[in-house]
This record gives C-alpha cells, sequence and structure tokens, in this order.
C-alpha cells in the first residue's frame, strides 16, 4: 500500500498486518518503522497506542525515531569514538559530543526494502537493507533484515538480524513509543522491569561503566507501579541528568534466551502490553524529550511524558566498556536480536 511521498517526490510503501481479534499494525518503509498498532481494550474498543506521523515528510523532517528500526548502533556512544582491534573509529555525533541511534544518517533514515509481505495467519512482513562499510563512520558492509510477525494471540514479534564482511559493532532496534491509553499521557501507566539493576549515566546519559542496584531507589519496578510515582524526584540525581527516566536495566535471566523484560498497563483502558526479548538490556526512555513543538498523528500535539519507549538492546556505550556484553560481530556470524510486544487486556477496573 501506499503511505505518501517524501520531498523529493519518492513513494515510501506500507504495508499492514492484522488478525482476527482485532489487532492491526501498520509498517513503512522508511526505517524499516512501525506507523501504527491498533488493539482493543476491555470493553473492544480499538485504538492506536503508539506515536507516529500520518505523513513520510513528517518522518524525515521531524526526526523522534517514532516506531523505527535505529542503529546501526542504538542508543549512545561517548564521544562517537570505539577501538575494535586497534583502530580507532569515529562515528557521527548527533547527540552534543556523542553518537545516538546510528548518527545523522542512522537506519532511520533510509527506505528498506520490502522482500516479503505474508497476510496469515499469522501475518509477516520482511524488510532489508545493506549499509555501506564506512557509513556513518562504521566499518563493514552490514546487511540486515527486519522481520515483523503478527499472529492471533496478539503478538507482534520482531526479529533483527546481521551479517559483516569486516569486524564491526551492532546494537539494532525498535523505538515505538507506547501510550496504551492511546491519548493523554503515561504516568498513569503502571510498569513492571524484570531487572534488578540498571546503570547509573554521566550528565551526557553516557554510562559511568557500574552496574547499580535498583532496591530502595525510583528505578525499583520489579512490583509494578505508576510511572509518575517517583518521576519527578529530584532527590535522585539519576533522575534530574534524565529528566526522568533514560535508562538501561539489565533483564533478568539469560541474554539470547527469549524471556520477560517489561509489563505495561494502563488501569484505565485495561490493556496490558508486555515486552520480551533476548537482549541483555532493555532502555526505559519516559519521553522527556516531547516538548510540545512536534505535530503527530491526527494533528495531535506530543508532550512529556505523553508516551514512553522499552527499547531491548545492548548497553549504551557498549565498545568501550569490557566489562559490558559485547556488541562485536565479525564475518561468517550472525547478530540476532528478537523481541515480542504482547498484548492483552486485564478484567479488573
Amino acid at each position: 500500500m501506499d503511505f505518501g511521498t517524501l520531498q523529493d517526490g519518492t513513494r515510501v510503501e506500507a504495508a499492514e498486518l492484522s488478525n482476527s481479534t482485532g489487532m492491526s499494525v501498520r509498517i513503512i518503509a522508511l526505517g524499516a518503522a512501525i506507523q501504527s498498532i491498533t488493539v482493543p481494550d476491555r470493553g473492544g474498543a480499538r485504538e492506536d497506542v503508539v506515536l507516529g506521523y500520518d505523513s513520510p515528510r513528517d518522518y524525515a523532517a521531524k526526526r523522534q525515531y517514532f516506531g523505527a528500526t535505529v542503529g546501526r548502533y542504538a542508543n549512545r556512544i561517548a564521544h562517537g569514538k570505539f577501538t575494535l582491534d586497534g583502530h580507532q573509529y569515529q562515528l557521527e555525533t548527533n547527540d552534543g559530543t556523542n553518537h545516538l541511534h546510528g548518527g545523522v544518517h542512522g537506519l532511520d533514515t533510509v527506505l528498506w526494502k520490502f522482500d516479503e509481505v505474508t497476510r496469515g495467519p499469522p501475518g509477516r512482513v520482511v524488510l532489508s537493507h545493506v549499509s555501506p562499510d564506512g557509513a556513518g563512520g562504521y566499518p563493514g558492509n552490514l546487511t540486515i533484515t527486519a522481520t515483523y510477525t503478527l499472529n492471533e494471540r496478539n503478538e507482534l514479534a520482531v526479529e533483527y538480524r546481521a551479517r559483516t564482511d569486516k569486524p564491526t559493532i551492532v546494537n539494532i532496534t525498535n523505538h515505538s513509543f507506547f501510550n496504551l491509553a492511546g491519548k493523554g499521557d503515561v504516568l498513569g501507566h503502571r510498569l513492571g522491569l524484570f531487572a534488578d539493576s540498571y546503570t547509573p549515566v554521566d550528565a551526557t546519559l553516557i554510562p559511568i561503566g557500574e552496574r547499580r542496584s535498583v532496591a530502595g531507589t525510583p528505578f525499583d519496578f520489579r512490583q509494578p507501579r505508576a510511572i509518575g510515582q517517583f518521576i519527578r524526584d529530584g532527590r535522585d540525581e539519576q533522575l534530574r541528568i534524565g529528566r526522568g527516566y533514560d535508562h538501561n536495566f539489565l533483564v533478568s535471566g539469560t541474554p539470547g534466551q527469549l524471556r520477560p523484560a517489561a509489563s505495561l498497563e494502563d488501569p484505565v483502558s485495561g490493556r496490558v502490553l508486555e515486552v520480551l526479548t533476548t537482549a541483555p538490556g532493555v532502555q526505559f526512555y519516559s519521553g522527556n524529550f516531547l516538548d510540545g513543538t512536534v505535530v503527530g498523528k491526527g494533528g495531535r500535539i506530543y508532550r512529556q511524558g505523553d508516551a514512553l519507549c522499552l527499547e531491548p538492546q545492548f548497553f549504551p556505550d557498549t565498545p568501550n566498556h569490557s566489562a559490558f556484553p559485547s556488541a562485536r560481530l565479525d564475518p561468517g556470524r550472525e547478530y540476532v536480536n528478537t523481541m515480542v510486544f504482547r498484548f492483552s487486556v486485564s478484567r479488573h477496573d
């Protein structure tokens, strides 16, 4: 299906998946992005629960990573520098002095190719892109696929795979902004995180190398609670630095195995989202930099706290921390990051 055109007239294709329970997902070629996820509430009313734009031109002109596939390295790398096999690489810097989400020309900015659209059930969409050697400063030609699968259990599986012809680093994830109510803010959403620790950051949101226990802090979501309960607690330096939550949590269990990372519930609509991942970490971002200057789908102004992100990935700045799980990818090996977004409803009010 046609999603519209970019400023230069280039057409952007889209594909839509749906199931018999009333859930639908739209994927666009620009950034291999999730443009919409529509799911019913406990009364059967359907709402779009992710932020985004109605036009490809807005995605290109007002870059916010809404629903996008981000990389080649998601999150931040300090000063855009890392060393591999004795050679220092300089990446594009686009977040102050740091590299963020693949830099100026990240995966969210390119047109991916639709390789497969299967209506199902289960429905499946496969997109591919080749990021050339040197793109954004990264070594190696990186061949990437993004696969979206929607089943009858309201599970949207997202799988990223990549291969390289030179040693490189890879960290690709999906950057959907969720609001399970479909409107208003998410401060009343109840969040649970399967994480006993997180990685605190410096003033530029780069991890300081420590793994800090969540116990007794505003970062303890081991028992689900409202996001807004401590988000404005100015006594916590980490919340002041991030303007809220913008931190990597260490997902309990064994990396490489699909396991629970997060749960999210909107008590009003009853919509529930569970996130499962094979990645070692999940970035919880509470939409702190949405400042009311962006107009999204349906003419809605997006403000601070109107949505949140749960991004399964390697830790930020991993290439500069030998104690973090390695993001290195060598020729002959395959990078895989699998995540599942499982939607349901709670029956209690």
